[in-house]
């Protein structure tokens, strides 16, 4: 079965498909764990997520190379660029394919910076499966650090303001699609079905039907497809196929047997390049 709402320029002829999975059987979750009592930013939390988080820019906005580091230790930047914001996951910026994506991306030629949520004294940190409330007040947090990262952004001559799209993966991807402004050209969902389970009340999803939209997910990803056995949703699709039916420059691209974490597979790279192309023309 294939599911797109249309091709994106460059990507590859039959890669971009949908794999039925039969439905698992629910069972009952396995006991999850919390640690840590903060749950919303301060206003000198929030301003560190930024001032601390990773920043990349190609080698021609800097003339020197490429340069990552923390956002405020940027150096001078020549010329304007396009920008992603990128939501980390539960696990931070500690995980390593973060930073090898954002490199990658600096080669397409396009910035990036990653706020850090992990700069909140005490974070609350998971396994799951939790209660919904707690997820709902972390989701809460990871969706401030959106605006405080486009604050920032808005104060640096370098940034184009109407090539600045929005990214994030498994955690942070929850707040992206949740996000209801105005202010990017298009967004990127990475492991995030935007589905009701286990994970969220309800999907509150915020997507504009006339902004591009790229979902990838694993076909068996073990937190949001129907490969996890207490997802929640006996019916869950795992993909956002349902969120964005509406929305004709939306791209739905699941992985078959792929792990949680997609953003460095082929696959995914090669749907980036597509969006990227199309969305921020670097």
């Amino acid at each position: 079965m294939i599911l797109r709402t249309r091709f994106l320029p460059g990507f590859p002829a039959g890669a971009l498909c949908v794999i039925s999975v039969p439905a698992s059987t629910q069972s009952t979750p396995p006991a999850g764990e919390i640690k840590g009592t903060a749950w919303q930013h301060t206003a000198a939390s929030l301003a560190a997520s930024v001032a601390d988080g990773t920043l990349v820019l190609p080698a021609a906005a800097t003339g020197k190379g490429v340069y990552s580091g923390k956002f405020k230790d940027a150096p001078s930047v020549n010329g304007r660029f396009p920008v992603v914001i990128f939501l980390h996951g539960s696990s931070g910026l500690g995980l390593k394919a973060i930073g090898e994506w954002q490199l990658w991306l600096a080669s397409l030629g396009v910035a990036s910076l990653a706020p850090d949520s992990f700069v909140l004294p005490d974070r609350i940190t998971y396994t799951s499966p939790i209660d919904k409330a707690t997820y709902e007040k972390i989701h809460a947090l990871r969706g401030s650090e959106i605006d405080a990262a486009l604050a920032a952004l808005a104060k640096q001559p370098w940034v184009d303001p109407a090539r600045i799209a929005l990214a994030g993966t498994s955690e942070g991807s929850v707040a992206v699609a949740r996000y209801t402004g105005k202010d990017f050209a298009g967004r990127i969902v990475y492991s995030w079905s935007c589905e009701s389970n286990y994970f969220v009340t309800e999907p509150k999803n915020g997507f504009e039907s006339d902004k591009p939209v790229l979902n990838v997910i694993s076909s068996v990803d073990p937190f949001f497809s129907s490969a996890n056995p207490w997802l929640g949703n006996p019916a869950g699709k795992g993909h956002c196929a349902e969120a964005l039916k509406d929305n004709k420059k939306a791209t739905i691209v699941l992985i078959p047997g792929a792990p949680h974490t997609v953003i460095n597979l082929p696959q995914a790279r090669s749907a980036t390049v597509a969006f990227v192309a199309e969305v921020l023309k670097p």
